[in-house]
């Protein structure tokens, strides 16, 4: 291979490119944070016993699960101005997409979450008069998001991988940056590895740490972890003597 790297195109656009990482992780982190908090009420929709509440839940999820992230992306950034007169700026655009994607996603995560929450928290729960907004909040949810971790934090990788794509739509991301800079200077090889580095570097910690969790809980589960019993049965008055023996 004849070929003569020249790497000063690289330094010599960092600032451009260290503004498109920021835009990148601005939108990373702002669907991020939308997503887990939009996915548990989508979730909690979806195990409805009301089946027009289950039935939208349903519809809006497998929307957005079984169609491609660009279409999405192409639809409300080109389609919904055409459908509501509102032209949306790529950015704000870029960000529904997203969200609107990642969030269907989390909430089957979530969904597997709630429904893995053992039946005697809920019914000790109950016992405790604790009202549904109260269990849900305080026992549902931070067991499902301890036993999902590993899920969600996968989700997220995939996510702020994908943030490639609003290029597409002009935002200018890491990746619109550096497709700009290869159209001038025609230094694809070198823009291109550099823009793949910045996301690996970005991706990888991440994914050691969601292998690591997953390999924590493996072994927990085979060491029989979190048999005892649990803080919630502890509180229930019928249950303060047994604990009281077994720790004896």
């Amino acid at each position: 291979m004849n070929y003569n790297f020249d790497w000063s195109v690289v330094t010599g656009n960092i600032p451009e490119l260290l503004n498109g990482l920021l835009t990148t992780l601005e939108i990373a982190v702002i669907v991020i944070v939308l997503s887990m908090i939009l996915a548990a009420p989508v979730a909690i929709a979806r195990m409805s016993s009301v089946a027009p509440v289950r039935w939208i839940a349903q519809i809006y999820i497998e929307i957005f699960r079984c169609t491609p992230l660009l279409v999405q992306l192409f639809w409300i950034f080109y389609a919904l101005p055409t459908l509501t007169g509102i032209t949306l700026p790529g950015f704000a655009s870029a960000v529904i997409a997203l969200t609107l994607n990642l969030t269907a996603f989390m909430a089957e995560a979530y969904r597997s979450g709630f429904q893995a929450v053992p039946k005697e928290q809920i019914e000790a729960a109950q016992m405790l008069r604790l009202t549904p907004f109260e269990r849900t909040i305080h026992i549902i949810i931070p067991q499902a998001l301890r036993q999902q971790l590993p899920v969600i934090l996968s989700l997220n990788i995939s996510l702020f991988k994908d943030t490639a794509l609003v290029s597409t739509i002009a935002v200018a991301d890491l990746m619109f940056v550096s497709n700009s800079i290869v159209a001038t200077s025609y230094r694809s090889l070198e823009m291109f590895t550099v823009a793949a580095l910045v996301y690996f570097v970005i991706a990888f910690p991440v994914s050691l740490v969601t292998s690591k969790i997953e390999r924590n809980m493996i072994e927990g589960n085979e060491r029989g972890g979190g048999s005892g019993p649990s803080l919630l049965s502890r509180m229930l008055p019928g249950n303060r003597t047994k604990a009281a023996v077994t720790t004896a």
